[in-house]
């Protein structure tokens, strides 16, 4: 066989089916259709969603509309074309790679009505997704048009398979806001060379709204005194203050970068912003937390492309409190604009160590101090209110508490389980046979442990050591072992006889209460288990004190309520 040449060819169908499905956000087409509007100089762009009717069915219409230069036939012919840019290598464009207008494919129709001054044309495709699916390349008739506007009017129907959850209007004007050239944060550095008006009437909405340009930030905190005054505990959370930056790589340095960061307390955000759920809010569709917005953006155009929290903050959650975008005219961008993977490593690398640099000189700041000091002051003062609310509750406390004298102490009904170890140390040192054990360590990491021997005299060295535990109310949730454990002291329990008690273990013990024989007697209540030798025995303080020594806790005398 003789040598031959190969020429790789493309599967165009299948291209125009990836880059159509590349873009994986429906909302991205809102982005495509403003950055081309951008590009065509234009001063005013209407953008509206609404859902008609054709032939019974209901049919998500969409309508990119601007005054710009308009499409030029060879202009026209690229926005069909896949790859196919008349602006590739024009620095003072968005649009460069041919692919973004791919995205109004997934369609059943578009339309196109534009007009240079000049020339005008309408164009018509029908079926798109339909035709590249049965591998058919779908095409466009253009008509020529006599004297219409300047400027270029697209249509879309059945966008997305007609499904037009994403397409609400707070939903829409969020996105705009946030993801789009005119929502950008340019404006931050410097000036736009002209206004641009947009009108965004989304599903839901009967009138235009006029949606502002450039992307909001709130105004700088002016005095951090009047602030802790005004607003107290919640003062850091109505704190912020823009800084903004610019510079060069240090390896690149002819590549330029310009940052911005806000810090914001969340009130802040809170009040600019409707779509962020929170506690007490009944947030709209389409809303987020702070946690899924907020940190750091890296952008291209001044449009942001990706979040890099990891950039600002290595662990936990401190990046939200930032409101923060880098944009890098150099940053290489995926075919979809999803990602800024494509950069040469040695670029990102630069581009983190800056921002990182700007980050540390932040929390070095005067800025930063003042915030940390708001959160010093607010902290304080939480703390001063917790023990004054505290105080009065445990006064109310008081009031309610049921009590008892004995041997001249007054002893109150425990709430706790920290308050019936309290009656129990109290009397065992004025009754000293009332409990059958001596207690000789107690630990009150995870509830209240008490290691006891059984009588006062033995040495420890010599003596048999079990525990003894303590509860409040012994119930069904009991989270220890039956292993070692000679005695349960409770307030009450709500364990009845015959009633099975298991362990963490998952040992089972039966709650055997028996009954006092004689005056000198008490209630027994015992868990019993036939296969083990020791019942563990229960005090439960509620009756055995009153049948031991006649106590009965009552509430407190009017004379002695405070």
């Amino acid at each position: 066989m003789k040598p031959y040449v190969i020429t790789p060819k493309v599967d165009e169908t299948q291209e125009f089916i990836e880059i159509a499905n590349d873009f994986s956000n429906p909302l991205d087409l809102v982005r495509e259709a403003i950055s081309n509007s951008y590009d065509a100089k234009c001063t005013e762009i209407k953008i509206t969603f609404e859902v008609i009717k054709q032939y019974g069915e209901s049919v998500l219409k969409i309508t990119l509309k601007d005054n710009g230069s308009g499409m030029t036939a060879d202009q026209l012919q690229s926005f069909f074309d896949l790859g196919n840019s008349t602006r590739r290598n024009d620095e003072t464009t968005i649009g460069e790679k041919g692919h973004g207008t791919k995205v109004y494919f997934n369609s059943r129709k578009i339309e196109v009505l534009t007009s240079t001054g000049s020339e005008g044309f309408g164009a018509i495709m029908e079926e798109p997704f339909r035709k590249l699916f049965d591998r058919e390349i779908p095409t466009v008739d253009v008509t020529p048009m006599g004297e219409i506007d300047k400027g270029t009017e697209i249509i879309i129907y059945s966008y997305n398979n007609n499904r037009r959850d994403k397409f609400t209007h707070l939903i829409l004007k969020d996105y705009i806001i946030w993801f789009t050239k005119h929502g950008s944060v340019e404006k931050q550095f410097h000036e736009p060379e002209y206004e641009v008006k947009l009108f965004l009437k989304g599903l839901g909405e009967t009138a235009f709204e006029e949606v502002t340009q450039g992307h909001y930030f709130p105004e700088n905190s002016k005095d951090i005194h009047k602030l802790l005054d005004d607003y107290m505990v919640k003062a850091p959370d109505h704190y912020s203050k823009k800084i903004v930056k610019e510079g060069v790589l240090k390896n690149f340095p002819e590549i330029k970068f310009e940052a911005i960061f806000c810090i914001e307390g969340k009130y802040v955000k809170y009040d600019y912003n409707q779509m962020i759920r929170r506690p007490g809010y009944s947030a709209p569709e389409g809303a987020y937390t702070i946690q899924e917005r907020y940190g750091l953006w890296v952008c291209k155009d001044y449009i942001p492309i990706q979040k890099k929290n990891e950039w600002i903050t290595y662990k936990g959650s401190e990046y939200t409190k930032f409101h923060a975008f880098v944009n890098c005219q150099d940053i290489k961008l995926t075919a979809n604009r999803g990602s800024i993977d494509n950069t040469p490593s040695e670029i990102l690398h630069d581009l983190k160590d800056e921002i990182r640099k700007i980050y540390d000189s932040i929390v070095k700041s005067d800025e930063w101090t003042s915030m940390e000091w708001l959160e010093e002051e607010a902290h304080a003062y939480q703390t001063t209110e917790k023990e004054k609310k505290n105080f009065e509750w445990r006064l109310k406390k008081v009031n309610r508490a049921n009590i008892a004298v004995y041997e001249g102490v007054t002893l109150v009904e425990p709430e706790r389980e920290s308050g019936v170890f309290s009656i129990f140390l109290i009397l065992s040192q004025l009754n000293d046979g009332l409990f059958p054990f001596h207690v000789i360590d107690y630990d009150t990491h995870d509830g209240i442990d008490v290691i006891a021997k059984g009588d006062k005299n033995t040495p420890i060295a010599s003596a048999k050591l079990f525990y003894v535990e303590f509860k409040r109310t012994l119930s069904r949730e009991f989270n220890h072992s039956f292993e070692n454990l000679h005695s349960v002291v409770c307030w009450d329990t709500d364990i009845k006889h015959d009633d099975i008690l298991k362990d963490i273990n998952n040992e089972e013990r039966k709650m055997q209460i028996i009954s006092s024989d004689s005056d000198n007697d008490h209630t027994h209540y015992f868990l019993d288990n036939p296969k083990k030798a020791h019942k563990i025995e229960v005090f439960c303080l509620k009756s055995y004190l009153k049948e031991k020594l006649g106590l009965s806790f009552e509430p407190r005398a009017s004379d002695a309520v405070i």
